[in-house]
């Protein structure tokens, strides 16, 4: 038995068996580093694959709060710490009702290598809770943020764990967990990220992760002749991701044609119009088929009229394409329309949003792949650009963080590039991105001991 059974088998007797995100991107990790396991058999002697797949901790609490009718209300609260050999633990909040023990595993054992990969010292962690924010009051939100901080407060610090934003947490969630914090604790310390410029926060921080995405395509695209001009471009999503993700296309001359939410996709064949688009999600917080309304050339396919679960936006004809919804929501059907439509280049700018059928298909039609744990980093990147700004009080400008930004999306398609000649892996980005946060990781474990 080699060492990807041996791992898989002990991941799944000692953790729940409906952890299956979790496992689909232990998997994926597991056989990707297989060239570095051969060169290197020190990484199996200091049996890092067997240390790295348990989390350091698994923190679950119960969250009490008040509704407005003064209804107690509980929700469930999570932070799972996977891995600080780099750093203190750093990863976003998530609330969704969604959430749960094995979405959150997944999502912080990506994180582990995501954050290796910016070359940043940090380590790998996710929480959040099931909690709603949708349909709730101003004043139910904030009493369910400082009842999740009450709750949680003892297990975060500067040095310790660095929360940040993610789906449901956005400045204003961020501001009532850093608020009730610093009562609760009577400081200053920058234990979260994506907050608020009036609290600290840093300017592009909200852009930071949709812009990377095509930073680092358009670096890749460089680094084949090629270029996003003229291009035209599909996008799933519409929250912070997607839309900065369409603006960046614009100033590089792409043309960005879909966006999707929850209930349908929009198809605009002159070109998603922007400022509707953050009106109808920034503003009035609203379904995607106002967008429809008030753009007749636009058009709108809800949700149950998909194809075999496949999302509309995965059927327009495209050069590029760019995930950014959630996991797994680009499947086998998916793919294959997009390969039949010539797309030459697929970019994650979700987590893990494409399954293990549609990447073989990617891979066996010989379209570049750019895997989330690169293509999207520049969230987190300029996560740890807040926290140096907020330690030396010293705050960067616009332009100072999107330059920062930009250098460090290029800098990992460099060193992805990089392994990937090493290991003889051509333009396989899912292998050269694992092995290079792996290896960081893994060294970084031996260094400190067991």
């Amino acid at each position: 038995m080699d060492y990807i059974e041996q791992a898989m088998k002990l991941a799944i007797s000692t953790n729940c068996q409906d952890d299956r995100n979790f496992f689909q991107a232990l998997k994926e990790v597991l056989i990707s580093i297989k060239p570095l396991m051969e060169q290197h058999p020190k990484y199996l002697n200091h049996r890092i694959i067997q240390r790295i797949i348990y989390p350091n901790r698994e923190i679950r609490f119960k969250i009490e709060w008040l509704n407005d009718n003064n209804q107690t209300q509980v929700n469930n609260g999570y932070r799972i710490q996977f891995n600080n050999a780099l750093g203190p633990y750093k990863g976003g909040v998530r609330f969704h009702p969604s959430v749960n023990p094995d979405i959150l595993k997944f999502l912080a054992f990506e994180q582990i290598f995501k954050n290796a990969i910016t070359g940043l010292h940090i380590g790998g962690a996710k929480g959040g809770s099931d909690f709603d924010p949708k349909g709730k009051s101003e004043k139910e939100i904030m009493k369910f943020c400082q009842a999740f901080m009450t709750a949680f407060y003892n297990s975060v610090g500067s040095d310790i764990d660095i929360l940040g934003g993610d789906i449901g947490v956005g400045e204003r969630e961020v501001g009532y967990l850093f608020g009730q914090y610093k009562i609760l604790t009577n400081t200053y310390d920058s234990i979260i990220t994506s907050k608020p410029i009036s609290l600290g926060g840093s300017q592009g921080r909200a852009s930071a992760t949709g812009y990377g995405l095509i930073y680092f395509t358009q670096t890749l695209l460089e680094n084949q002749d090629e270029t996003l001009k003229g291009k035209i471009c599909t996008i799933s999503g519409s929250g912070n991701v997607a839309i900065h993700a369409i603006e960046k296309l614009y100033e590089m001359g792409a043309v960005p044609v879909t966006c999707s939410d929850s209930r349908g996709a929009i198809h605009d064949s002159n070109g998603i119009d922007l400022e509707l688009l953050k009106k109808i999600k920034f503003e009035r917080r609203a379904s995607l088929e106002y967008y429809a309304v008030e753009r007749k050339n636009a058009s709108y396919v809800k949700k149950e009229q998909y194809n075999n679960n496949s999302n509309y936006v995965w059927e327009i004809p495209c050069f590029a394409a760019f995930p950014c919804a959630t996991q797994n929501e680009l499947n086998a059907v998916a793919a294959q329309a997009l390969i039949n439509n010539d797309v030459q280049i697929l970019a994650e700018g979700a987590n893990m949003p494409t399954t293990p059928e549609a990447i073989d298909l990617f891979v066996q039609n010989n379209i570049i792949f750019a895997p989330a744990k690169a293509a999207n980093a520049g969230g987190v990147a300029v996560s740890v650009l807040e926290m140096s700004q907020n330690n030396s009080l010293n705050y960067f400008s616009a332009e100072e963080v999107d330059q920062k930004l930009r250098n460090i999306m290029s800098n990992i398609y460099k060193d992805i590039k990089t392994t990937c000649d090493e290991y003889d892996l051509g333009m396989d980005l899912i292998s050269g991105a694992n092995i290079l946060g792996f290896k960081r990781v893994a060294d970084a474990m031996i260094a400190q001991g067991v």
